[in-house]
């Protein structure tokens, strides 16, 4: 049982662990949306269709971009810190639980312990456990256990965030599709008990080697010749071992009363160790081992299918269908600009305003000059007024992301809810952006709000047009010379 249970996850082109952290983003965002409604996904779903991927690889970009805009993916981090802090404190219940069962095991009077008693006190619980997991494994489509939904109610605890509560259904949902949850559960059961046992053992031998005890056995229905049947059989695989084994005067004697013969007390010692080891912690071994092999098997093999029936409302949204059969349309090679030419990724920079005055004149007057002198090529955008334009200026953006962008606004209005987001999401597709508030009249307390609200979106604005860093003659950071 390792301290992360397979879910610590990074790099989802390289590591099988973050290929279900990725997975794990995408289904707590699709159940999310499966009890809410559909998230307001444009931009995500904009940055879907940019890239030339599969349809599995839009379907997760669109996951992973809406992971991330809602917090999960700062979630997801707190939970698995819950679930790490969880893991010990299981490790320590079961190095406790270990102890209290070796000393329970040897409690009442030292010199007659009940040989019966003391194995069934050891392993009896254990058994029964192991016999349900595996029960459980060959009649029934999924595995549980009250340890694994303590871990995963400690987890949530532990993680202090509100969001972590979506992501353990969603864990659990996706491991079930995949046909892990059992092998995952198992590992937690299993190493568990393993550490348990493996406690207990060491704690017997403790008390084994600094106390002295006298074993005996009592029956008042059972023959002594059943008895020394029944342990020379179970003792007969830890013979093996080089475990004790009682010899049949030996066993006939200890029925009487507790031996005070020196070998008698080691060889039922012996016999008992050999008891724990071989049908308490040498079962566990196999069975963590065995969950151990099948979930690493399992999350290398973990592949996003979005041929699923849960993701087919999703299908148009990344993909349209005229682009699945293959009928698409030539891209426009340009922005709406008064220019011609087009730009390349990360080269260029683009001008856009953002619902000005019919009274302000476009383009700029001052972008004639800048563009004849400059050795950078300035693309007008145009202005953005309407829906389509928003969205067909984004498109563009995104599918050609400039290296700067100046975003032009009229500080005369109001900087509204759905502005300020259109600003940010034109922020989002280039490598800097800075905003220019045009040199208008305009109320003080508005210009304020403007700059308020500009930085809160961390970006750099200006009363006057940064032509030189728009053509990338300032490797710094252009600064509001009246912003003080």
């Amino acid at each position: 049982m390792t301290a992360n249970h397979g879910l610590l996850v990074t790099d989802s082109a390289v590591d099988p662990n973050s290929r279900l952290h990725t997975l794990w983003l995408c289904e707590a965002v699709r159940l999310r949306e499966e009890h809410t409604g559909l998230l307001e996904d444009n931009e995500a779903c904009r940055k879907a269709r940019a890239i030339k991927g599969s349809l599995a690889e839009r379907l997760q970009v669109r996951g992973l971009f809406l992971a991330k805009r809602d917090g999960l993916t700062t979630a997801l981090q707190h939970w698995l810190q819950g679930a790490k802090l969880a893991f010990w404190l299981l490790m320590v219940s079961a190095i406790i639980s270990g102890v209290v069962l070796a000393n329970t095991a040897l409690s009442g009077n030292a010199e007659a312990i009940n040989i019966f008693w003391a194995l069934s006190g050891l392993i009896g619980l254990n058994l029964l456990s192991l016999l349900a997991w595996c029960g459980s494994l060959l009649f029934t489509k999924q595995t549980s256990s009250p340890l694994s939904h303590a871990w995963l109610w400690l987890s949530n605890k532990l993680a202090r965030d509100a969001k972590t509560v979506q992501l353990a259904p969603a864990l659990l949902v996706l491991l079930q599709r995949h046909k892990l949850l059992r092998w995952s559960l198992g590992r937690i059961l299993n190493g568990w008990w393993l550490l348990t046992l493996t406690t207990a053992l060491l704690s017997l031998i403790a008390l084994l080697a600094t106390r002295r005890y006298g074993f005996v056995w009592e029956s008042t229905i059972v023959a002594s010749d059943s008895f020394i049947f029944l342990v020379n059989t179970l003792g007969q695989p830890g013979a093996w071992l080089g475990f004790g084994l009682p010899n049949q005067e030996l066993i006939q004697n200890s029925g009487l009363q507790a031996l005070t013969d020196e070998q008698a007390r080691q060889v039922w010692a012996s016999w008992l160790l050999g008891m724990l080891f071989i049908y308490g912690v040498l079962p566990r071994l196999v069975c963590s081992l065995l969950c151990e092999w099948r979930w690493r098997t399992g999350i290398k093999q973990l592949e996003f299918s979005a041929e699923d029936p849960v993701w087919q409302p999703l299908h148009e949204r990344v993909q349209p269908s005229s682009e699945r059969l293959g009928v698409i349309d030539k891209a426009p090679t340009t922005l709406p600009s008064s220019q011609a030419g087009a730009y390349s990724s990360g080269h260029n920079a683009v001008l856009v305003g953002i619902e000005l005055a019919d009274s302000i004149s476009w383009p700029p007057s001052q972008l004639a000059t800048t563009v004849s002198v400059g050795k950078t090529q300035i693309l007008d955008a145009g202005v953005i007024d309407s829906r389509e334009q928003r969205r067909h200026i984004l498109e563009q953006l995104t599918t050609q992301p400039p290296a700067r962008l100046l975003i032009v606004c009229n500080p005369q209005r109001s900087p509204d809810r759905g502005t300020l987001h259109l600003i940010a999401e034109l922020s989002r597709t280039a490598v800097a952006t800075q905003v220019w508030l045009l040199d208008v009249a305009a109320p003080d307390e508005r210009l304020s709000v403007w700059q308020e609200k500009l930085d809160e979106l961390k970006l750099a604005h200006s009363r006057t047009a940064p032509w030189d860093w728009l053509q990338g003659e300032q490797d710094k950071e252009y600064e509001d010379p009246g912003h003080d």
